[in-house]
């Protein structure tokens, strides 16, 4: 143990001398094997030194012979803090207490994560771990070696190939490695694949059947794109159409915005709760008292205790309560134009499909009226304009 290890652990004392003779007390209190360390004169004229408390009873011979007086300034070291330790019962059990409940807490599975699942049940999972003991608020000394419980999940998850299981503080992970079955490819009757919608073709790729339109072609709806039937009148045979057309397709909407708007403001005042949180638990412990908002909207931010990669279930949470309110604002024509504009777009590419592009837009009429801007619009939309037909259903016709 170090030097100053082993003076905490005995306990020091730092004093002041008065009167006598101080230099020669040092001098016999060194002669007679006492320690003495940082010996120094003070800025008031007083020597000053530490040693143990050993050495300190030691010292009381060496006083009387040299007429001098010793004043303990400052105590430091085990003894001492047993002292004070005996003297504030209830704090120091409160504090022993403290560090209790964080090991028994910490000794708790408190969450179980799973990952990795596609085709099982995250329930199908969990109810496998509870029968091999494995659940939240279970011990986590009581629990199997985590490579057994692994093996153990196995056999009990049908579809799994390997199932890993990790602890990481008070949470346990189960990572889940399902089966692979190669999906077994759908029956497909012939087909011819036709137009969804009228427009003008600007992309053709025939992946299998015979495209029978070209680029920058107008189509009608129903017309045949990419036909299901190939070779000749003789030798003809019928096959599952596969490919990509592209086209122009027009979309006329009715617009209207208004030059008013309800937009919701914050106001700058607010209400702060805070919580302590145990597990899924919390108790308010400020904040009190309903908010004399009208209207209001609350954030939450939540701490964990955590240490390294330990993260606890315990730990405080912030509510926020911030006052709104409603106010009008006033857009000028253009605003509200541009604002409706964005909103049929939006509509636009919902009903065209996500791989929908905007090529062109053209107002065709124009009006502001009763506190509202009115619209015409004309799209002009690129997308996938194909859909099947069946070749049964044609040969009907």
């Amino acid at each position: 143990m170090s030097g100053k290890g082993a003076d905490w652990l005995k306990g020091m004392v730092t004093v002041h001398i008065r009167g006598g003779e101080p230099e020669e007390l040092v001098n016999k209190a060194l002669a007679g094997g006492l320690q003495l360390s940082s010996i120094r004169w003070t800025s008031s004229g007083l020597l000053e030194f530490e040693l143990s408390v050993s050495d300190f009873f030691g010292l009381r011979a060496y006083l009387k012979e040299t007429g001098c007086r010793a004043h303990v300034i400052e105590r430091k070291g085990l003894p001492f803090l047993l002292v004070r330790a005996e003297r504030r019962k209830l704090f120091a059990g409160g504090i022993v207490l403290f560090f209790a409940l964080i090991f028994m807490l910490s000794s708790l599975v408190w969450s179980i994560e799973v990952q990795g699942n596609t085709k099982l049940s995250e329930d199908q999972i969990l109810l496998a771990a509870r029968e091999e003991g494995l659940y939240p608020m279970q011990w986590a000394f009581r629990l199997t070696d985590t490579d057994v419980l692994s093996k153990q999940l196995v056999r009990k998850l049908p579809g799994s190939t390997w199932v890993g299981v990790e602890k990481k503080g008070t949470k346990i992970i189960i990572q889940v490695v399902e089966s692979t079955i190669p999906e077994q490819a759908s029956l497909q009757t012939p087909r011819h694949l036709v137009a969804s919608s009228d427009a003008v073709v600007t992309e053709i790729i025939a992946e299998a059947g015979r495209p029978v339109v070209k680029k920058n072609t107008r189509v009608k709806k129903n017309q045949i794109l990419i036909s299901g039937t190939i070779g000749g009148e003789e030798f003809s045979r019928t096959v599952v159409a596969r490919g990509n057309v592209r086209g122009l397709v027009w979309y006329e909407f009715e617009v209207y915005s208004p030059l008013v708007q309800h937009v919701k403001v914050y106001t700058g005042e607010q209400k702060t709760k805070w919580f302590a949180v145990i597990g899924s638990r919390a108790l308010q412990v400020s904040g009190f008292g309903k908010s004399s908002y009208t209207a209001s909207e609350t954030i939450r931010h939540e701490e964990k205790v955590s240490w390294r990669s330990w993260s606890l279930p315990i730990g405080r949470m912030k509510e926020s309560v911030m006052e709104t309110r409603l106010e009008d604002r006033t857009l000028t024509e253009e605003e509200a134009r541009s604002i409706g504009i964005l909103q049929a777009k939006a509509d636009v590419l919902s009903k065209a499909g996500s791989d929908a592009v905007i090529r062109d837009e053209i107002v065709l009429h124009e009006k502001a009226d009763n506190g509202k801007v009115y619209m015409k619009v004309l799209f002009e939309v690129e997308q996938s304009i194909v859909k099947e037909m069946p070749l049964v259903q044609m040969q009907g016709e």
